[in-house]
């Protein structure tokens, strides 16, 4: 479809979602994994259709169903489903995608045009091996280069910039002997009508939901990234709603699908952008640079480009979870490489289609198995907070001197109390301990090691100290198998039972300055 293809989604979805969505400082456009899904798409479709003319309709289709389910759920306020999203299936997709988009860079880097199908490129590398163009791997070595090292030298301006612009212009002045983008129009976009006579429902529906599914969960982890980092909070299902409407309208004109952009939304918040005209003015100025700079766009270089998207590659690997993959539960971890493996070698519709089944099916075998616990009743609501203190608190902690508060976990740990687990955490009133009460949770799987694990930092970063008590036998296992305990959490902070931590928060035993005045809070 062409590079123009990705400047119509940038600017559609930059301006119609931050226009429309639920996060202000949030900019939205063609991210990684989402152009990864939809170049999937687009070669399933011309393969079909035999040509891209003839497969317009069934991609103009797919793109604008996905925005169409994306507004559906933002409207039937789903946002709180698309959380319970395994995080297995999350990580290894992302980072199978990551995987998948450095592989796909191997011909460009090379200076060879890449194949479509990833076993043909892995097919081809012993005789592109032999007919290597060193300017390309040169350039495209030199941009990773810049882009890491400058990266670390400062935040000003982002290293993928500065590594655009000046290796644009150093080949272009060398003169060197690689393919470039080619001629872009200048000019605005029209709406695409494409043919839908052939169409079938049936072969764009699960490209469809895999594309809403994938573009819910990127926009909705980069709205957190921004509260983060402005201290707000966003309306997750108006976010939704936002990115559903930039998808539906970017479709419109032949442009990609987007989702909300955790680098560009960091690079807005970092430059001073905290409301919903620093998204407008981005789309506004991408559309000057489209139609001013449009003949000096085709210069870029493909094997610079190639450069970029390897490290963007880079980026969407989630380390942290390969790195955890021995001390992570084996079923966890059997399905983030089976999910992995899927997305580059297989189908990435089929990976996460199988990975969510996989993973709701030994859920269910979980379930069965603690079904004769009480404590499993408060499993389907998953862990929340209550209202009402427990019978023993309002007793013991009556001769307390400090300001302590008091939070039960119940049921299960797992995705969908990650952010509510973290909100809790940065919107405590003024404490100096906090109680997590676990004897009623029964289990607690590595996104809830994780979701802890923020928590934690949260309350060390505030000088807060944490104690726990009535840890029972899989909880205790997993924060021992990821290395929560003991070196984030001090065993000597593990309690048995409530009381035996209220009667060390009597003494002058437990570190930290406490105030005289008694405030309890119960959540």
């Amino acid at each position: 479809m062409g590079a123009i293809a990705g400047l119509y989604g940038a600017i559609v979805m930059g301006m119609v979602a931050a226009w429309y969505g639920g996060t202000p400082s949030q900019v939205s456009g063609p991210t990684g994994p989402m152009t990864v899904v939809s170049a999937a798409i687009i070669a399933t479709a011309i393969e079909t259709s035999g040509s891209l003319d003839a497969a317009m309709g069934t991609i103009i289709a797919t793109f604008m169903l996905a925005g169409i389910i994306q507004l559906v759920l933002g409207l039937l306020k789903a946002e709180l489903y698309i959380r319970y999203i395994p995080y297995p299936v999350v990580s290894g997709f992302i980072s199978g995608i990551g995987m998948l988009l450095i592989v796909l860079q191997i011909f460009p880097f090379l200076g060879h045009s890449s194949p479509q199908r990833i076993v043909d490129i892995f097919a081809g590398i012993p005789d592109v091996l032999n007919h290597i163009n060193y300017a390309s791997v040169g350039l495209a070595t030199a941009t990773i280069a810049v882009i890491y090292l400058f990266s670390g030298m400062t935040k000003s301006i982002p290293g993928i910039f500065l590594a655009l612009i000046l290796l644009t212009i150093m080949s272009t002045l060398l003169g060197l002997d690689v393919t470039v983008i080619g001629n872009v129009s200048a000019g605005l976009p029209e709406l695409k009508v494409g043919n839908f006579s052939q169409l079938e429902f049936s072969n764009i529906i699960f490209p469809a939901i895999t594309l809403a599914i994938l573009g819910a969960i990127d926009s909705l982890l980069t709205s957190a990234v921004a509260d983060n980092k402005t201290q707000t909070k966003h309306n997750s299902n108006q976010e939704l709603i936002g990115q559903g409407l930039g998808n539906m309208v970017s479709a419109a004109i032949g442009g990609l699908p987007g989702a909300g952009a955790t680098m560009r939304t960091a690079v807005n918040i970092k430059a001073g952008g905290r409301t919903r005209l620093s998204g407008v003015i981005h789309s506004i100025l991408l559309l000057l640079i489209l139609l001013l700079a449009g003949p000096y766009i085709y210069l870029i270089p493909l094997p610079v480009l190639a450069g970029i998207l390897i490290t963007v590659g880079m980026d969407l690997i989630n380390y942290k979870a390969l790195k955890h993959l021995i001390h992570a539960p084996r079923t966890d971890a059997v399905i983030m490489l089976i999910v992995l493996g899927l997305t580059v070698f297989v189908d990435i519709f089929q990976a996460i289609i199988i990975g969510v089944v996989m993973t709701t099916i030994l859920f269910m075998k979980k379930m069965s198995d603690m079904a004769d616990d009480k404590s499993i009743v408060a499993a389907y609501s998953g862990c929340f907070i209550r209202e009402k203190a427990w019978e023993d608190e309002i007793d013991l902690t009556q001769a307390i001197q400090k300001k302590v508060y008091i939070k039960h976990v119940d049921g299960l740990i797992f995705s969908g109390f990650a952010s509510e687990l973290l909100m809790m955490t940065q919107s405590l009133p003024e404490v100096d301990t906090v109680i997590m009460r676990m004897n009623r949770l029964t289990y607690i799987d590595q996104s809830g090691i994780y979701a802890l694990k923020d928590a934690v930092n949260v309350l060390q970063d505030n000088n807060i100290l944490l104690l726990i008590t009535g840890l029972q036998v899989q909880p205790m296992d997993m924060l021992k198998q990821m290395r929560m305990v003991p070196y984030l959490i001090a065993e000597e902070n593990l309690y048995t039972d409530f009381q035996s931590a209220i009667n060390v928060l009597s003494t002058d035993n437990v570190p930290g300055l406490y105030p005289t005045n008694l405030v309890i809070g119960v959540g």
